[in-house]
């Protein structure tokens, strides 16, 4: 078993609230949790207006499915024309390193 996840760090446009913040942010998780069955939750940045991290997860039986689903991932994280795409943090692991 393999588990692996990435964290994206967001710049958002003109957000002025944590409403609209909402607006922006809450689309990119559905949308991403819709079109790629994975595990999916804003991370951090929870009080900042103009900033957002999101966090996926996914868990699969070889390390080659996680890399191509976590590529994807990215590429429509970075694809996304409302926010801006800052970084991109990514961990792979293998199920029996956790101890």
């Amino acid at each position: 078993m393999w588990i692996g996840w990435c964290e994206f760090d967001f710049l958002l446009g003109d957000v002025r609230s944590l409403k609209q913040k909402r607006s922006v942010v809450k689309p990119i998780v559905a949308e991403l949790r819709r079109r790629f069955g994975i595990s999916v939750a804003e991370v951090d940045h929870l009080e900042l207006h103009r900033r957002a991290a999101i966090g996926v997860s996914v868990v699969g039986p070889d390390q080659r499915h996680l890399v191509d689903v976590l590529d994807e991932v990215e590429r429509f994280a970075a694809s996304r024309p409302e926010v801006e795409l800052v970084a991109a943090r990514r961990r792979i692991i293998a199920g029996d390193d956790i101890a």
